[in-house]
């Protein structure tokens, strides 16, 4: 398992990161049919269980969005052991996303800077890929991240996520509008409350009976965060997912010259660790203990998980890790999450 660190500082390092993450990703799509070895080893064990937005997820672990654009991995990345997978950013317009370079590693800070703009097949080429991995006995909990396509003005953006809702819903274990990424211009304007609550009433009505997230930014004020807390708990939507990168370059040991170099992008990995934390514990601080919370940014080992879920998250994703830890780091923090004691609110069922 020490393997993955040696080829990473001594050869991926130096490669493209953008084709690295296409090189292993036809490797996790290949995972499945190694399945009945691997899973031995990478299978959460059963006492990690959480029961949430009605569903049953076999761990609190799960995969971003991000990872896996295009639903085309779900079998693998369930293979490798995450609970859940939450596919896309996923939008009404099939887009290219911004022009290469796009994604840039820190590695001295563990930490990534993309701007890769949403760049997927669109939501009708995912619905097929996503019924097939339904059909799969072995399969994690499947979510749909969806987004405005760049094409679609801002005051259009509502028709635009219910066109993806509509299409995704009958397909996904939840759904999740990403309101958030600083790739998409014009995106987080959304967050304003006159512009979202509108937007999620509309795409809650398109997703019907499947559970309903909203995407948050880390780059907002306590009361910006607690009025779209308050406004998603007023809406009754399902839960909230945060945070999404950042565009602050706070905590990063690379210097100024060097961040300008690497130019725009939302930052994630370890150096959104601390403010990924505090948010989490100020919407703990509004939100009702069984609202569904899921904390993303700055995650890595089982201890980091451990404290997010200490810390009143529900579920936890990770994704900027991935690159630095290797392919079974999955299966990693589960393992270090039942040498902890910890346990999911479905042991013993």
């Amino acid at each position: 398992m020490r393997v993955y660190p040696v080829l990473f500082s001594t050869v991926f390092r130096h490669l493209d990161p953008e084709w690295i993450h296409h090189a292993a990703f036809r490797v996790i799509r290949a995972a499945p049919l190694m399945r009945a070895l691997v899973r031995r080893w990478t299978a959460p064990a059963g006492d990690l269980r959480v029961r949430t937005l009605g569903l049953e997820f076999p761990s609190p672990f799960g995969i971003a969005a991000g990872f896996d654009k295009n639903a085309e991995a779900i079998s693998g990345l369930e293979t490798l052991g995450f609970g859940h997978v939450e596919v896309g950013t996923l939008t009404r317009h099939p887009q290219p996303g911004n022009p290469k370079p796009r994604m840039f590693r820190i590695v001295r800070d563990r930490a990534v800077i993309n701007r890769m703009g949403f760049n997927n097949a669109g939501s009708a080429a995912a619905v097929p890929r996503i019924e097939r991995a339904r059909l799969s006995r072995h399969r994690p909990i499947i979510g749909a991240n969806i987004g405005k396509s760049r094409v679609t003005e801002v005051e259009d953006a509502t028709a635009d996520y219910v066109w993806s809702a509509q299409r995704l819903a009958p397909v996904s274990d939840y759904l999740a509008i990403n309101v958030s990424s600083p790739n998409t211009p014009g995106l987080r304007g959304l967050q304003e409350l006159s512009l979202l609550e509108p937007l999620l009433t509309a795409v809650q009505e398109a997703a019907g009976s499947t559970p309903l997230l909203v995407k948050i930014a880390p780059d907002m004020d306590d009361e910006q965060l607690t009025g779209i807390v308050e406004l998603a708990l007023r809406l009754g939507l399902d839960g909230i997912i945060a945070t999404n990168t950042t565009i602050a370059r706070d905590g990063l040991t690379i210097s100024q010259a060097e961040v300008d170099a690497l130019g725009a992008g939302g930052l994630s990995g370890a150096p959104l660790r601390e403010r990924s934390l505090e948010v989490l514990h100020r919407i703990r601080e509004i939100a009702p203990d069984d609202w569904c919370v899921i904390s993303v940014g700055g995650v890595t080992s089982a201890a980091d998980v451990r404290e997010r879920l200490d810390a009143g998250a529900t579920l936890v994703q990770g994704y900027t890790a991935f690159v630095y830890e290797g392919p079974f780091w999955a299966r990693a923090v589960n393992a270090g999450l039942l040498r902890s004691g910890w346990a999911g609110n479905a042991a013993g069922a």
